[in-house]
């Protein structure tokens, strides 16, 4: 987990997506172009929530969310997503 200097607001979260997977279970390399988004991803930074609904998640939860949840953000060159807490589907 990588400390991050952003708070995102209300009922957002802040999210670093796993790295896709480079091998299937046998043993084959996938190339770039086949890969999947990961659809799981660790929790880096969560807004303080809405004034009567508190988050559920916190930082370091491991999350599985939307394949097109969330949107694309760079922080100091690294990329994350930032998504509704509604967008999460549960935490592992």
């Amino acid at each position: 987990m990588s400390k991050v200097n952003f708070m995102p607001l209300a009922d957002r979260v802040l999210v670093e997506p796993a790295a896709a997977e480079e091998t299937t279970a046998s043993g084959i390399i996938i190339p770039d172009t086949a890969k999947e988004k990961p659809q799981k991803g660790e929790i880096v930074a969560v807004g303080t929530g809405k004034k009567d609904e508190p988050l559920n998640v916190k930082v370091g939860d491991s999350v599985l969310y939307g394949k097109y949840s969330g949107t694309e953000v760079s922080i100091d060159g690294r990329e994350y997503l930032i998504m509704k807490e509604s967008d999460i589907y549960g935490v592992v």
